[in-house]
């Protein structure tokens, strides 16, 4: 069906371009060359030469695997872990005679390891396959032919087929727009989730496609589309139009996958890039591999009990070599019931080197059980279980923006325990990112009694009340009762508000100020169609906030053409011809403009404001750009006169003030920075009037300068604004407040107290981020500031003499001497336990982090309390990450909510997302995600405690069952004189890792805890044993290893001393190798899980079922093995019925070794938590006598966590009371 023409004055074009015949130049004469060698058939996808270039299809795939590379690629990730190479080499060797047990019980085991990785491997994958097949099968309308347009799979597009959108769709590929529904041919489009962007972007088709109007116009069309070749670069696009004539196609026309349609009813476009060739997926990089500190040393814990293993294995050979050539000498037989004189090479005294060899290779095999077969699945387990109680967690979910906490990979659980320093971002991240129009300056007088978070913060700090606060606190409660709150706006200032402004001195500078608020943006008004209600899309919150206050103060902006701009606008009384007020009478029930609303209306008269209806020509509109840091708009008002409004920040804006136009900078000067320290962003506000033959030559100029196709086409347009923007009038400036998140104060203390050290990198200016500082108790009063900067007289004298190299050596060595003054300033505070800061420029971080200063930087950093780094860019924000990284050898958390901070979450140890209002490119990019920074606080001390203690507790377990079962075997064949001979049935020896032991310890990774959450909150110093490593230090792991080689000594020869000449039975038969394999591997079975049990702090049912269960399960095998035919039971056939349960040796034997073995263990454990407690410890000593919530105890344990060098609002408080009788 033909889709109407749109001819809505709603939403109009905002940038006044012309979008005619440019010209040809830089990158376009490449077309047709290497790098430009695309050619699409514009609605001829089918035809020959389109067949004979052979394009890929739209179908986008993201999995790992196909159906045919999955057993080959899943296989290749399994073996490249060294253990599984090893475990697969023994499993091919079972099938010879150097094998000490059974083919089959060697191979199943790593079969079943390997299989449940691939199963998990495959389960991920298929999540990933349901997403392409839910995405590669959306609809969109398709050219059929004669000018119809069906609906097919997004899959099915070709090259060259043109596509219908409609509003609030995405686009199916890479597509050159060619019409809209808007007369003009543009089109808005968001692109969240190709740059975090949630601004509008606006697309204009040329004028020779603009007239394709609806379905039936392209029945004839044909066209030839000659551009670059696929490529990652989301914003330059270099082609040409062949239809009738050759038309230069440019980014302005390019339509990117996965952007979204706005605002605009329909767009027409043609398929240029399909599948994986469109930018987004050349955009898409395998996020980096991140790999924890502890799963790093467990490879070095895996290889150290690979030579422990080889060492075994040699001593063994040797010992068996020199037996074995003992064992036939000058004919005589030593040990002649082994017949060396008729037996295999194997052991053939006369080869006995030979022997030894093969000896050593069976060794190998028979002592593998020291490495633990199913740790890596194991841990794989126990951290996918650990993600999902992250993800579940109710304290973590915000309800406002219905967002749970995600964590995107469950690799870093246990590295949440061990952050050593947060770098964060600022805006979105501490704070909202939701502006709120707080306080301006006009014609040199503040208005605003708004009290912000940092002038609260600061007030505290002086232990001082706000004296504004006070006297306008019952003025705020009338006014917060009788109005609802506005978001975007909290004003609050009566002199100025319901239309009072008419009356102040300067009544008219304040209309021009608000004016120029109205007018100079790029926001698209959208009119609700049940209430009426406007509201507005604009390219960033600050932008929203001026529109709205405009709105609020009697300059209501409602809507946009093309090409104007229109108002209702409060005029106050003039004497001029014009009559922008009169003075009415009216009756109540004609109801007045509600914001001209009072409360003390007379019964039946009342003077009302009349707003008048006001329409703005846009003659241009010069954008805001980082490096012209303002945006101007030329009008025409009805009087005809041209007006140039423009915005921006104060370093670019009083410098193009006129002479004459400087009537208020003191005063503007003084309250904008008064503004800075309150921790508001400022914009100044500026205007004049242009003549007509100023502004023609600048509009043939800036229309040259727009339509030019080249790389030097934004330096083009600057240089042209430069020309019109000066000579200006100063009106005054604005304050908007980016208000610092909840909880972010008290997350900032937690963690601070938790020894925790918080970096902000933000992009603000210094004086916005030094407040936000005060704000979040990063800074406080006292605490001296270190202030790297470039800003200094003799560097800016270089700067205006153009001597840019000059200006670079100056610069460096300015910040070398900086940071040497901070450093020395540094060594002194450090003998007076003084916290420092340290703030540092943008412009100083570019020579702070060269390769010769970097390390002098990262050294004044540590020694600081707080560091936060000014002007960042987001290659800044990635440097800095990653020297601290790397340098430090600490953990490092970066946490953003923007596309720039991407590459910072990248660098980082763990990288969490902020899902806020900036889109969800850097959630994309992130480790977990999290709604809100004081989710930090439980994310790291509850949840990163929890699993860096569990993971660390996990491992060294598995390692002290598996080291307590390898030496048991290594005693018994040193017992036997090394001959290879297993001291347990093949089965007993398969199923120990994968049953009878693995389930209690995945029950301790997911279960266990050591305090509760309340006490890891309570006392936050808790998490420094996950900073400094003392759960999984090199001492640790040692110990549970001499635990292990300890149990394994007393269980041998307690079992080998009790039984080794005890008859076992009432027939007097003394006990056999499968006997005596079966009773140690009991006793073996109920040590380590009994170890288990008084390992775990935290009983569940869970793991009572899992640890008693395990050895229940011991039993039920013995019984079903052993009933088996003994061609599959061997050596256990009726072991446990005949032989073991009824001797009462077996039990007691069982009952004594268990406990003897534990007691070392558990007088240890008893003397050290008695004696020499940790922590943790402490804490549970508290908890279990019942002093939990005894001030004194708790403060006793708690102080520790406050020191001198503490930053958040508790140290604040406690140096204040330090410092207060020094004072007095």
């Amino acid at each position: 069906m033909a889709g109407g023409r749109r001819k809505k004055q709603h939403f109009g074009r905002i940038h006044s371009f012309s979008c005619g015949r440019a010209s040809f130049n830089g990158e376009h004469s490449l077309i047709g060359g290497p790098g430009f060698s695309r050619i699409v058939f514009c609605n001829d996808p089918e035809c020959f030469e389109a067949g004979q270039l052979k394009y890929g299809g739209n179908y986008v795939r993201t999995t790992k695997y196909t159906l045919a590379t999955y057993f080959p690629k899943a296989l290749f990730e399994q073996f490249r872990r060294v253990a599984n190479i090893y475990f697969l080499i023994c499993a091919i060797l079972s099938f010879t005679a150097l094998s000490p047990y059974t083919a089959f019980s060697t191979v199943f085991p790593l079969v079943v390891v390997v299989g449940v990785t691939m199963g998990k491997e495959a389960v991920e994958d298929w999540r990933r396959k349901r997403q392409d097949i839910e995405m590669n099968n959306r609809k969109v309308k398709f050219h059929r032919g004669d000018g119809v347009f069906d609906h097919t799979k997004w899959m099915d597009l070709k090259v060259g087929d043109v596509v219908k959108v409609e509003k609030d769709e995405f686009f199916p590929a890479d597509l050159i727009l060619l019409s809209s529904s808007y007369d003009d041919a543009i089109c808005y489009v968001e692109t969240t989730n190709l740059d975090g962007e949630t601004n509008l972007k606006l697309k204009q088709a040329l004028d020779v496609t603009a007239k394709l109007l609806d379905d039936s116009s392209f029945e004839n069309f044909r066209a030839i589309i000659k551009c670059e070749d696929p490529n990652a670069n989301l914003y330059s696009f270099v082609g040409n139009l062949l239809l009738g004539d050759q038309f230069p196609l440019t980014p302005q026309q390019l339509l990117l996958r996965d952007s979204k349609l706005r605002n605009t009813d329909y767009v027409y476009g043609v398929v240029i890039f399909t599948g994986h060739d469109t930018k987004v997926i050349q955009n898409s990089t395998a996020p980096p591999s991140k790999r924890s500190k502890i799963e790093k040393r467990m490879d070095k814990l895996v290889y150290l009990l690979f030579f422990a293993l080889v060492v075994l294995s040699f001593i063994g050979s040797i010992f068996f070599g020199i037996t074995t050539s003992e064992d036939l000498e000058n004919g005589v037989m030593k040990r002649w019931y082994l017949r060396p004189d008729d037996t295999t090479i194997y052991y053939d005294p006369e080869r006995a080197p030979v022997a030894a060899i093969f000896h050593f290779l069976t060794a190998l095999m028979l002592y593998g059980y020291l490495i633990p077969i199913s740790l890596y699945v194991s841990i794989e387990i126990v951290k996918v279980l650990q993600s999902v109680f992250i993800n579940r967690d109710l304290n973590m979910y915000y309800v406002e923006g219905d967002k749970p906490a995600r964590a995107r990979t469950s690799n870093l659980n246990e590295e949440l325990g061990q952050v050593d320093t947060i770098l964060s971002d600022k805006t979105g991240t501490l704070t909202c990112n939701s502006m709120e129009f707080i306080k301006c300056t006009i014609a040199g007088t503040a208005y605003g009694r708004g009290i912000t978070e940092v002038e609260r913060a600061l007030a505290r700090g002086k232990e001082a009340p706000l004296v504004q606060e006070v006297v306008e606190e019952d003025n705020v409660e009338e006014i917060d009762e009788t109005k609802p709150s506005i978001k975007g706006y909290n004003f609050i200032d009566e002199r100025i508000t319901n239309g009072n402004w008419v009356k102040e001195p300067r009544a008219d500078v304040i209309q021009e100020f608000l004016r120029l608020l109205a007018v100079c943006h790029t926001a698209i008004p959208e009119a609700d169609d049940e209430t009426g209600k406007i509201s507005y899309e604009a390219e960033s919150p600050d932008e929203a906030a001026f529109v709205i206050a405009a709105r609020e103060l009697g300059f209501e902006f409602y809507e946009r053409t093309q090409t104007s701009i229109s108002m209702n606008e409060l005029d106050p009384m003039s004497g001029r011809k014009v009559a922008r007020s009169v003075l009415v009478k009216v009756e109540v029930s004609d109801l007045l403009h509600p914001m001209d609303k009072r409360s003390n209306i007379k019964p039946f008269i009342a003077i009302a404001h009349i707003t008048q209806h006001r329409i703005y020509k846009i003659m241009n509109i010069i954008e805001f750009s980082s490096s012209r840091k303002r945006m101007s708009v030329i009008v025409r008002n009805e009087e005809g006169k041209l007006l140039l409004l423009s915005k921006g920040a104060d370093s670019v804006m009083f410098e193009r003030l006129a002479q004459d136009g400087r009537e208020f900078e003191v005063q503007t000067r003084l309250h904008i920075n008064e503004y800075a320290d309150a921790g508001l962003r400022t914009l100044v506000l500026a205007y004049r009037e242009l003549s007509e033959e100023e502004y023609s030559e600048f509009n043939e100029e800036f229309s040259r300068a727009k339509n030019l196709v080249s790389a030097d086409r934004e330096e083009m347009i600057e240089e042209v604004a430069e020309m019109i923007e000066k000579d200006l009038i100063l009106l005054g400036a604005t304050a908007v407040e980016d208000k610092l998140q909840n909880g972010v104060p008290e997350c900032i203390d937690k963690l601070a107290q938790a020894g925790i050290k918080l970096w902000v990198l933000t992009g603000d200016k210094m004086e916005t981020a030094i407040n936000i500082g005060f704000a979040c108790s990063l800074l406080r009063q006292g605490m001296k500031q270190i202030i790297i900067n470039s800003e200094t007289s003799a560097i800016r004298a270089l700067e205006k003499a153009g001597d840019k190299s000059a200006v670079d050596v100056a610069a460096k060595a300015n910040v070398i001497q900086q940071i040497s003054e901070g450093k020395a300033l540094l060594s002194v505070a450090s003998e007076d336990s003084e916290a420092l800061a340290l703030i540092i420029d943008g412009k100083s971080l570019i020579y702070a982090l060269e390769d010769d200063v970097k390390d002098m930087f990262l050294e004044l950093a540590i020694g600081c309390a707080s560091v936060i780094c000014c002007r960042s860019s987001p290659k800044q924000k990635a440097l800095v990450t990653r020297l601290v990284k790397v340098k430090t050898g600490s953990t490092t958390l970066a946490i953003g909510d923007g596309a720039n901070d991407v590459g910072m979450l990248q660098e980082a140890d763990i990288g969490v997302g902020i899902s806020g209002v900036e889109g969800m490119q850097a959630v994309m990019s992130s480790d977990i995600a999290i709604a809100q920074f004081r989710f930090l606080e439980r994310l790291l001390l509850v949840h990163g405690h929890w699993c860096y203690r569990r993971i660390s507790s996990m491992i060294c377990y598995f390692f002290y069952k598996n080291i307590a079962f390898g030496f048991t075997l290594f005693f018994f064949e040193a017992y036997a004189s090394f001959s290879g001979q297993t001291a347990y049935n093949d089965w007993y020896m398969s199923f120990y890792n994968v049953f009878f032991t693995s389930l209690p310890v995945i029950a301790q990774g997911v279960f266990d805890q050591d305090i509760a959450a309340r006490f890891c909150l309570k006392f936050p110093l808790l998490y420094q044993e996950g900073v400094q490593n003392v759960l999984f230090s090199w001492t640790r792991i040692l110990g549970w290893a001499f635990n292990g080689v300890l149990s394994s000594t007393l269980i041998f020869f307690f079992c080998a001393r009790a039984m080794e000449h005890q008859a076992f039975r009432k027939g007097g038969e003394v006990v056999g190798m499968e006997i005596f394999g079966t009773l140690m591997y009991t006793c073996l079975i109920w040590v380590v899980n009994c170890q288990m049990a008084l390992s775990i702090n935290y009983f569940t049912l869970i793991q009572h079922i899992v640890i008693w269960g395990g050895i229940a399960l011991w039993y039920i095998f013995l019984l079903v093995y052993g009933a088996m035919d003994p061609d599959i039971s061997t050596t256990a056939y009726q072991v446990f019925i005949e032989a073991c349960a009824p001797a009462l040796s077996f039990w007691l034997v069982t009952l004594f070794v268990t406990v003897a073995t534990l007691l070392p263990y558990f007088s240890y454990a008893a003397i050290q938590m008695r004696f020499f407690p940790m922590y943790h410890q402490m804490i549970q000593w508290i908890k279990n006598d019942g002093h939990s919530e005894d001030p004194e105890y708790c403060q006793m344990v708690r102080q520790r966590s406050l020191r001198s060098t503490t930053v958040g609002y508790t140290a604040r408080f406690s140096r204040s009371k330090l410092e207060l009788p020094e004072q007095v």
